[in-house]
């Protein structure tokens, strides 16, 4: 039997989630891999698509993006990965439904795991990677950047934001990270000990920023929180700069004024993993990525924190645990 997560209408996930059985799938068509999966992540745009969702939904939906397995079965004339093969270890993603025990899943959706990972890094191997590599190229684009000009993000302790830092200190990109506490701030120094962090605890954050810049422009900020956030990294980007929001964990809408634009000759950009990477890059530049999430994944294993681990039958525990503010690390289920 194949145990899987569907919701019915939107809403708080502890309300609205629940786990059905069924027969197991079977991969009859080419392009299709039957995987079993071993574990899958709780991420927070998971929790957004169910909330956002109409109230009453024609169909069963299953939420997730993202999980790792192990591959049952091979559809006859599928073209696959290198290293995705029967018996094999992998990761998939973008994979809509992936809340599920078992998956029948597009092959190019499906990567090889390095046998070095364990499942706890292989199920948040590709989405989280991914967007870090998204956002240093969005950054790297900027005429400034990387030569005289500097970057800041919000909720630098977040999943992505640690890996953005630590792909910035392998590039040598200077990098100043922004967090909601105090006591997050004294985290991320413990993993970062040479890359400064400011808490918006404090009142004059926005003056610590620019201190810490040290009088180079503040060329591109890239941000997951929106509203007055926004606004705030408006003020701080120098003439010419450049907003990348990738987020939305602000309730509120962004409110920038005309000109503030026009007068600083800002760009603004939104940038999302899974409406756009998989269809905005080539699949040379897909295959280049994942190559790379591959590459943050084994030099930054250490980064990929587990905030807690449960099974299916305590699914309502998982997603409360997973929009709790302050959390550190990413929640898995393991089917």
């Amino acid at each position: 039997m194949n145990r899987r997560v569907v919701y019915t209408r939107g809403g708080s996930p502890a309300e609205v989630l629940t786990v059905i059985e069924e027969p197991e799938p079977v991969a009859s068509e080419p392009g299709q891999i039957l995987i079993r999966t071993t574990a899958f992540p709780v991420h927070p745009g998971d929790i957004f698509a169910v909330e956002a969702s109409p109230r009453e939904l024609e169909d069963p939906v299953t939420p997730g993006i993202e999980a790792t397995g192990v591959v049952e079965a091979i559809s006859p004339g599928t073209r696959v990965a290198p290293g995705v093969e029967v018996g094999g270890r992998v990761a998939v993603f973008p994979q809509p439904g992936a809340w599920s025990q078992w998956l029948v899943a597009d092959a190019g959706a499906v990567v090889a795991v390095p046998e070095e990972l364990p499942d706890e890094v292989a199920a948040q191997m590709l989405a989280n990677p991914l967007t870090a590599v998204m956002l240093r190229r969005e950054a790297q684009e900027h005429v400034t950047f990387g030569y005289d000009g500097c970057l800041v993000q919000t909720a630098a302790g977040s999943s992505v934001g640690r890996l953005v830092t630590g792909v910035s200190q392998f590039h040598n990109f200077t990098l100043i990270n922004i967090v909601r506490s105090a006591r997050g701030a004294a985290e991320l120094r413990k993993r970062f000990p040479d890359v400064p962090v400011v808490s918006t605890e404090h009142p004059g954050w926005a003056d610590e920023v620019r201190q810490e810049a040290g009088g180079r422009p503040v060329s591109v900020a890239l941000d997951a929180v929106g509203g007055k956030m926004a606004g705030s990294l408006v003020d701080l980007l120098a003439p010419g700069g450049k907003l990348v929001t990738y987020g939305m964990i602000a309730e509120e809408p962004i409110s920038v004024h005309a000109s503030t634009l026009v007068s600083k000759s800002l760009t603004l950009r939104g940038k999302n993993i899974i409406s756009g990477w998989p269809f905005e890059a080539s699949p040379e530049r897909r295959a280049s990525d994942i190559a790379t999430a591959k590459q943050i994944a084994l030099a930054l294993t250490d980064q990929f924190d587990v905030a807690a681990t449960y099974d299916l039958g305590e699914l309502s525990r998982a997603v409360e645990h997973a929009g709790r503010p302050g959390k550190v690390g990413t929640v898995l289920i393991r089917p």
